[in-house]
């Protein structure tokens, strides 16, 4: 039975460096069709995250300040340090997926990125994860 996030997370989760381009991490939840990505430094530790709804409103703001046709001049000079997230929550390998469930129902968040004790990342665990986990107790 799966008792830990270690058990259930997507071991080495795509990522963007925090100097990336926007257009680099819009072309990757496209091509990967993914809602989350880490944000890492050049060592692999954490720094932010970037999500389907902040690199959206980004898009719609560029789109609604310069027209579409702009779009993807822009998203090339959008730095993604600049606009991820840097408040989020994270987790350990080794925490209760009870616990962490709970923590995904109250907060509802929909995912955490996995990090050892330095904040290097080793994993993602979604919330997607949770429903495929449901959906195999229930068959």
């Amino acid at each position: 039975m799966l008792q830990t996030v270690a058990d259930l997370m997507t071991v080495d989760p795509f990522a963007v460096d925090r100097k990336s381009s926007l257009k680099d991490a819009h072309d990757l939840m496209r091509e990967k069709n993914i809602r989350h990505i880490p944000v890492i430094d050049e060592q692999g530790i954490l720094q932010g995250m970037l999500t389907q709804k902040i690199m959206i409103a980004k898009v719609m703001g560029i789109m609604a300040t310069y027209g579409p046709n702009a779009l993807e001049r822009k998203e090339k000079y959008t730095v993604i340090e600049d606009i991820m997230a840097t408040d989020f929550a994270s987790i350990q390998p080794s925490q209760s997926l009870a616990e962490v469930a709970e923590f995904f129902v109250s907060n509802r968040h929909g995912c955490m990125p996995v990090v050892d004790e330095q904040n290097k990342l080793l994993g993602i665990l979604t919330s997607s994860d949770f429903v495929r986990l449901a959906a195999a107790l229930l068959s």
